[in-house]
């Protein structure tokens, strides 16, 4: 027998409103601008300008209760309140990232395969092995998947050893070391094109042949015995292989298929006559309005409600759903660009003079609940912001993430940014004898002199993230 219940449940759910605003909150400037030119695209009564008597007429016709941004925030949907990311360095100007939007190295290699003559069944599938090469020039799939994939997808049947003698095809072009599936064959592939003849040349395709391991490892101690090497033999061997490229695909564009593109920042900074002046990069205001033809049309079918078809009911329906979403779209980027503005300047404010000096000793402790506490918005807002966004300061470009650190206390008990703590371990490390590179609990003892008394395993922890490797991997000869 069945038996029906009436439970009331209270739900919070996200309008499609919200999610866009969320979204637009995401993107930095450039996947603005693509999103804008899309929703161009898609939706005919949005349009790109600027006019005043449209403005005010928007104005008047908004609704009573219109959306805020906190109207758009998920409660539950809570970060982390801290970010970690690297600093970076006053020469920073000029940093670039990679923005996918070529392909010159598979381009290359398509057409250095094409002058091998193969028949065209294996030209096809060397085609097929050289997509599954990743950016860094390496095969990271395994030939019996590869030979899956063509079996599944392509309905094609193809022998390991078939597609292991493509392979080596392709491993012949250039870069050298493309198509390697470890480093260890990647560096091989390069030692064999050199001169064999020289002593240290052959030594060196010795040691990545059977000695890999410690090499690796730099169990430089180990080799020199193995092979009864003095110093500055083994130097001349190691410097073969130091010499040798671990990502052959690097040498096209900055990597892969892809071109390098500099930073757009989102915001700009100018620091004059003593005072900081921000504004947001002008790709972040773009100058959107409601179509006033559609806007027209709308009213004149509106004005004959009576003598309407179905086709022109249907028409109203659509050209007023698209108004009202282009309205949305309008909103939402104001929103945004508010957001943008008054979370930067908390940021501001709170780190004012590490961004008039420009000196990393200068940034204080900040989490994300120290900004969403200053501008009233809710923590996840804050983290949306400061995601994939970038200032441009008089000293260089950053990202808001590198701004936001855990504190640390000195001896004498003063809140520090762990910022600071991992600028003085690169110093040290820097300044280290490379003969004898410092351990961590060195390094904590140089620190600890310095009045930044923190454990050995925290020491570990900033070296890590750093991306500096233990003091014996560091060793130089």
């Amino acid at each position: 027998m069945l038996n029906l219940r009436l439970n009331q449940k209270q739900l919070q759910k996200l309008s499609p409103q919200q999610i866009q605003l969320i979204k637009l909150l995401e993107v930095p400037t450039i996947e603005l601008e693509q999103r804008i030119k899309k929703e161009l695209e898609e939706n005919p009564t949005l349009e790109e300008g600027y006019d005043e008597e449209e403005k005010q007429e928007e104005v008047d016709q908004k609704e009573e209760e219109e959306f805020t941004l906190e109207d758009y925030i998920n409660e539950e949907d809570t970060p982390s309140y801290r970010l970690n990311a690297n600093n970076h360095s006053k020469d920073d100007e000029k940093k670039e990232m990679p923005n996918a939007a070529g392909s010159s190295f598979y381009e290359s290699l398509h057409t250095q395969l094409g002058l091998k003559k193969l028949p065209e069944d294996e030209y096809e599938l060397g085609k097929y092995i050289i997509g599954n090469i990743d950016e860094d020039g390496y095969l990271r799939r395994d030939i019996p998947m590869i030979a899956d994939d063509l079996m599944f997808r392509l309905n094609i049947e193809v022998s390991d050893e078939k597609l292991e003698a493509i392979l080596k095809i392709i491993q012949s072009l250039d870069p050298a070391g493309v198509g390697a599936r470890t480093l260890q064959e990647c560096l091989l592939l390069q030692i064999e094109r050199k001169n064999q003849d020289n002593k240290y040349v052959a030594l060196a395709k010795e040691i990545l042949s059977y000695h890999f391991d410690e090499f690796s490892k730099k169990h430089y101690s180990k080799l020199s015995i193995k092979y009864n090497l003095s110093d500055e033999e083994l130097k001349a061997v190691m410097d073969e292989i130091v010499k040798l490229n671990p990502k052959p695909g690097g040498a096209f564009s900055g990597g892969g298929n892809k071109i390098t593109q500099h930073i757009i920042p989102d915001y700009l900074l100018d620091f004059e006559d003593g005072e900081l002046r921000l504004t947001l990069n002008s790709r972040n205001a773009p100058e959107l309005r409601v179509s006033k033809t559609y806007a027209n049309m709308l009213h004149d079918y509106a004005t004959n409600k009576d003598n309407q078809s179905k086709s022109q009911k249907d028409t109203v329906t659509f050209i007023r759903q698209k108004i009202d979403s282009a309205k949305w779209f309008i909103d939402a980027i104001k929103q945004r660009q508010q957001t943008l503005l008054g979370t930067m300047n908390a940021i501001l404010e709170y780190q004012k003079e590490y961004f008039e000096e420009g000196d990393i000793k200068s940034l204080k402790p900040m989490i994300l609940k120290d900004i969403a506490e200053k501008t009233g918005l809710d923590i996840s807002t804050i983290s949306r912001v400061a995601n994939s966004k970038y200032i441009q300061t008089h000293f260089g470009i950053f990202s808001l993430k590198s701004f936001f650190s855990e504190a640390m206390q000195t001896t004498d008990g003063e809140d520090v940014s762990s910022k600071e703590l991992k600028s003085i371990l690169q110093e040290l490390v820097d300044e280290e004898d490379k003969k004898k590179p410092l351990t961590d609990d060195k390094l904590s003892e140089h620190l600890e002199k310095k009045g930044y008394k923190i454990a050995r395993r925290t020491v570990a922890k900033y070296r890590e993230q750093l991306g500096i490797p233990v003091g014996r991997m560091r060793k130089e000869l």
